[in-house]
């Protein structure tokens, strides 16, 4: 029996506010353990929480990427359960009625563009951490990340395949940062993913009993956890088993999902209105400002960028991956660099420079000015490509101007014909052979003059006018 996967994923954002959602606590990452903390978030008796405006601003503004309807009236309710991190006995959420709903996002994969239907976007507070000691049958807990902010984004079950939901997920990535909202680290778990997967039979319209995947921290692993997880309902399905609603855990290490515990239901939270919270009301001119607010978004850049500056679909989405890199190409295209050309300088040598060492866009010490000024001089003649890249090394480590690195270090590029001729004649005379043979039609032995040139000149030599001399000064 052949099975449809049916995938829907659940993605926790932690919002880039300076303080907590329903307090002045800090939310800065790596502080002393439970330093980060007060009466509001760790639930005292007498304490009353206080919604933080930027956190909405920033909900709303996710809403209106993703094509939500913001609602005019949201509530905060009490989601309930006992856990050692959750200080109050319930975590502050949103349920019945969330601040936005009905969205959608399009992403494409093989070539193939589809729509994914986001349900819901609702604020929430996160819960501590706790740390378990290798040396001894203990664990503690710090509640320094209890109250800071997050956003639920949750998408309808519309993706097939693991490589949708991986493509949905970076989508929603690139969305957040380039709102600058989120970091959108997986690895530091200020992005997170939960998995809903149920397998039905090809054709049938039900669906079949979920499992939700837990502790996938990266693309990557989420797709693989997809892909183990499809293997074994398939397999017990197959086999005339059943599937068990169940909350599992993926183990990057062996490659499986192992049981964690049986799947919650909504009811089991016992979810009701949050007393300390009045409903919060959201109005037109609220929503207009945040729209106004709004960068022009990834999908947008890359269209553009494939519009206008002629570039192939690949590069513009290397490019719009980064708001930053994108800008800094921006910059360097006005310039004076030509699009595609910077496009391959920036795409292959400026990040795989930067990727060896570990450092960001805006850590490169060279300029857009600069590498449009690198450019020039390889379409003026003055600089090799082969030369070019290594005056681009000199200025990556030095931050140089191209002009500098090249009158310093002496990569100009040899482009005088009587230079090069006489070159090229001391050549010919001591290889007769090889010149008979050109000659004679064999053009292969273009590349073995052009070498000898290269060689004599240090590799500075136009090889493009080299050419030209050859065939001008031996076939006339």
């Amino acid at each position: 029996m052949e099975f449809t996967p049916v995938i829907g994923l659940e993605v926790h954002s932690q919002l880039k506010t300076k303080t907590k959602i329903f307090c002045s606590c800090s939310t800065a990452f790596g502080a002393p353990p439970n330093s980060h903390t007060c009466p509001v978030c760790l639930g005292m008796p007498g304490v009353l929480p206080v919604l933080n405006k930027k956190v909405v601003d920033y909900t709303i503004k996710m809403a209106l990427a993703t094509h939500c309807t913001v609602q005019a009236e949201s509530r905060f309710a009490r989601k309930n359960y006992f856990y050692p991190d959750l200080p109050k006995g319930y975590q502050i959420s949103q349920y019945e009625l969330p601040i936005a709903t009905d969205g959608h996002l399009d992403i494409e994969t093989g070539g193939q563009s589809q729509r994914i239907g986001i349900t819901r976007i609702h604020m929430e507070e996160d819960a501590g951490k706790l740390v378990h000691d290798p040396s001894a049958p203990v664990s503690y807990v710090d509640y320094n990340r209890t109250g800071v902010p997050l956003m639920e984004i949750v998408s309808e079950p519309d993706m097939r395949t693991p490589e949708e939901a991986a493509a949905y997920l970076k989508a929603l990535r690139d969305i957040l940062v380039y709102l600058e909202i989120c970091d959108g680290n997986m690895e530091e778990g200020s992005f997170r993913c939960d998995a809903n997967i149920s397998l039905r039979p090809m054709g049938q319209k039900e669906l079949g009993v979920k499992t939700e995947l837990k502790n996938m921290n990266s693309f990557r692993n989420v797709a693989r956890a997809l892909e183990y997880e499809i293997r074994r309902q398939s397999a017990v399905l197959t086999d005339g088993g059943s599937i068990r609603q169940e909350t599992r855990l993926w183990d990057a290490q062996g490659g499986k999902t192992v049981s964690m515990r049986g799947k919650e239901e909504a009811h089991d939270y016992r979810y009701f209105p949050d007393p300390d919270l009045l409903p919060l009301v959201v109005d037109q001119a609220w929503i207009d400002k945040a729209r106004d607010e709004l960068p022009e978004l990834p999908q947008a850049k890359r269209e553009r960028f494939v519009a206008d500056y002629g570039l192939t679909d690949y590069d513009a989405g290397v490019l719009t991956a980064s708001k930053r890199v994108a800008q800094y190409f921006e910059d360097a295209v006005k310039a004076g660099a030509e699009p595609k050309a910077a496009s391959n300088w920036i795409t292959s040598d400026m990040m795989g420079a930067l990727n060896a060492e570990g450092l960001d866009i805006a850590d490169a010490k060279i300029t857009p000015e600069a590498l449009a000024e690198l450019i020039k001089l390889i379409a003026e003649g003055t600089l090799s490509s082969k030369l070019a890249k290594e005056a681009f090394g000199h200025m990556f480590a030095s931050g140089q101007s191209a002009a500098k690195v090249v009158e310093e270090k002496g990569l100009k590029q040899v482009s005088d014909s009587g230079e090069l001729e006489g070159i090229l004649q001391k050549i010919f005379d001591a290889s007769p052979d090889e010149v008979a043979q050109f000659k004679a039609g064999k053009n292969k032995l273009m590349g073995f003059f052009v070498g000898q040139v290269m060689k004599q000149t240090k590799g500075q030599a136009n090889p493009k006018l080299v050419n030209q001399l050859v065939n001008k000064m031996l076939k006339g």
